[in-house]
């Protein structure tokens, strides 16, 4: 297996997922077409070079339907012979996508390949595209309940209090807010721009200024209703018999945010980044993907990174830095309760409570995150890694060069 190398990668901002967001009268396909873009600018790499374009999204229907890949690439400057093909690994597409083409150039079957994600939740609703999964039977014969509700029960099994959450979700806050006014982002964030040049929107429009936990312990608990009078804290504890009473701590303001966006991360051969003149930031040292018990459902990224650290023959103290999306607060508090990490290590940046989770572009901008980092603070290992609807994890592990 040859190296696959990150040479660059970008995101746009986070715009509010509602009619009244920056980005709502923006297409989810121009959204994707400024991140290609802007990834051969800033690497100067010419029409007909890209082998392959893996996109990340979710909800494939209306303005995210009919292979929205290949239709951006056609709509970018990278010409006409890169084909593209659109992935949905739900909240784990973006990184599936990035991990997607990184096993292409590893392989040796591609040189080039863009791997990333968009989700315009403004104006492609979640779960406008149905399915089975949280169909009455589903959830009869497996057990599987929305995800609030799995993310209730991580909580209450792990010990998490409505105080503890509400705490994550402050510091959360906080720390993009310092990083938004530090200029952390700018290196790779893009403005969107209309096609006349106006910037439409250059910032993260999420973070909400002055978040305390006495703010946040007037929000109701946002999946109490749904557990106790629809029945399916009855459902979680047929699996969980141990579980007396589950404790519903999550709302709006410590579970990840509704918002758009879209990110693009370029990987390649070490011959393909000479030919082309591009340095490379950093390697991709293991991938993994795992299913795990689909009640709990948010677990994954345990499993997978344990996978991913025994690929790459390291342990959990080999990484330096981590981005476990924080779909909800007690994602990554049991994440760091698992491996007994500081949060100092985890979502330094802030996290998806505060910027927002497109859903197919999230893990995609997590790596480019973590990376920037990595380059700021001069350290040279990172694991990202996320937790995917009906019981998956996904994880990738960078280390720079």
């Amino acid at each position: 297996m040859a190296d696959a190398f990150i040479y660059d990668a970008v995101r746009t901002p986070r715009g509010k997922g509602k009619d009244s967001g920056g980005l709502y009268t923006v297409k989810p396909l121009d959204l994707l077409v400024t991140v290609l873009d802007a990834l051969q600018e800033r690497n100067g790499f010419g029409k007909n070079v890209i082998d392959d374009v893996v996109i990340g999204c979710v909800t494939q229907v209306s303005d995210q339907g009919a292979c929205i890949a290949r239709t951006a690439v056609l709509q970018s400057g990278y010409g006409d012979t890169p084909p593209g093909q659109t992935v949905n690994r739900f909240c784990g597409s973006g990184l599936e996508a990035v991990n997607q083409a990184a096993a292409l150039v590893a392989s040796g079957y591609q040189d080039l390949v863009v791997g990333g994600g968009v989700e315009s939740m403004s104006r492609v609703k979640m779960g406008s595209d149905g399915g089975a999964l949280f169909d009455p039977e589903m959830v009869q014969n497996r057990g599987i309940v929305p995800q609030g509700v799995s993310a209730d029960l991580v909580a209450t099994t792990r010990g998490f209090s409505r105080e503890d959450v509400d705490k994550f979700a402050v510091a959360s806050q906080d720390r993009a807010i310092a990083a938004i006014d530090g200029g952390k982002f700018a290196k790779s964030l893009i403005p969107v721009r209309d096609q006349s040049g106006i910037t439409i929107l250059a910032h993260d429009e999420l973070p909400r200024r002055g978040t305390t936990v006495e703010k946040l312990s007037g929000l109701n608990p946002a999946f109490q209703m749904m557990g106790e009078m629809y029945g399916l804290d009855a459902v979680l504890r047929k699996a969980y018999p141990a579980v007396d009473k589950v404790n519903h701590v999550h709302h709006a303001g410590n579970s990840s945010g509704i918002v758009d966006g879209a990110a693009a991360v370029l990987v390649g051969s070490k011959d393909a980044g000479a030919r082309h003149g591009m340095k490379p930031r950093a390697r991709v040292r293991s991938v993994a993907i795992v299913g795990d018990e689909p009640v709990i459902m948010l677990t994954g990224p345990m499993p997978a990174t344990e996978k991913a650290l025994a690929k790459a023959g390291m342990n959990i103290r080999d990484i330096d830095l981590f981005e476990v999306n924080e779909a909800f607060a007690a994602v990554p508090m049991a994440f760091a309760k698992h491996f007994d990490l500081s949060m100092d290590r985890i979502n330094v940046n802030g996290g998806a409570i505060a910027l927002g989770h497109p859903l197919g572009a999230t893990g995609a901008m997590l790596l480019g995150t973590v990376l920037d980092a990595l380059e700021e603070r001069d350290l040279n290992t990172g694991l990202i890694t996320l937790c995917i609807g009906g019981g998956m994890g996904i994880a990738t592990i960078i280390e720079r060069v």
